[in-house]
């Protein structure tokens, strides 16, 4: 009898290590699970599962699950609170909400990374930075919720960290607009080859680094860009190459 209590305790205490790094997140998402294990399954990334010695379920389910959600949830905010939009301005916006670029900006408030488990090869090639690996651990940690609280959290939570970026985007057509097909569409209208972007530049640490992208038509350089991310600083050389090919 004892020897079980002893059992019963110890694995009490293992799963009280194992969910006290948790803590802190739930305060900083604003939501606190009746079942902790949804939420540290959707820290788990698939590197660290490969190469663990347990049998250990990675967040890629949940991922899958959250991007269904969250699209689901953005869809309605859109359609309830701008009724004056057009269906291409929603899509449009929708885009912009759910982007992996925007996606990993809300990791990085939550700073989501530095609870993420990950193998040693993702450690050593700064995983806790990459936007892809960001963006999709915030899909999981959004299905997480929505499996522990239902929808009304799950949109709860998707309003105050998702949605709420939108105020900034309408007021700033820029910051959602994606210059990168707008010139490709025009290049295939003029009957051009489509142009080409190369990192010619990365500045700062890798925790903050900045990246400049040049972009060419028909082997000529047009226009350069920067930006926090090789996509912002091709959409940004992207939107300067527009500029000159108006002035032309």
């Amino acid at each position: 009898m004892i020897d079980e209590v002893d059992a019963a305790g110890k694995a009490g205490d293992e799963a009280g290590e194992k969910y006290q790094r948790l803590g802190s997140l739930e305060s900083r998402i604003g939501y606190w699970f009746r079942d902790r294990e949804l939420l540290h399954r959707a820290t788990i990334h698939r590197s660290f599962a490969n190469e663990s010695e347990e049998d250990i379920a990675d967040n890629e389910v949940l991922e899958f699950l959250g991007d269904a959600v969250l699209g689901l949830v953005v869809s309605e905010l859109l359609y309830r609170r701008n009724p004056e939009f057009s269906e291409g301005e929603m899509s449009k916006l929708k885009a912009f909400l759910v982007s992996s670029d925007s996606l990993a900006r809300r990791a990085e408030e939550i700073d989501l990374g530095a609870y993420l488990m990950l193998g040693k090869g993702e450690e050593k090639t700064a995983g806790r930075l990459k936007d892809s690996l960001l963006a999709n651990s915030f899909e999981a940690v959004i299905a997480a919720v929505y499996l522990d609280g239902g929808l009304q959290e799950a949109t709860e939570f998707v309003d105050c960290t998702v949605y709420g970026y939108l105020t900034g985007a309408i007021e700033d057509n820029v910051r959602f607009s994606d210059f990168k097909s707008m010139l490709q569409e025009r290049l295939q209208s003029e009957g051009r080859p489509l142009p080409a972007y190369t990192v010619v530049e990365e500045r700062g640490p890798d925790h903050a680094k900045t990246f400049c992208v040049e972009v060419k038509l028909e082997g000529k350089s047009i226009a350069v860009g920067d930006g926090k991310t090789k996509k912002a600083a091709e959409q940004m050389a992207a939107e300067r190459a527009l500029q000159v090919l108006t002035l032309v």
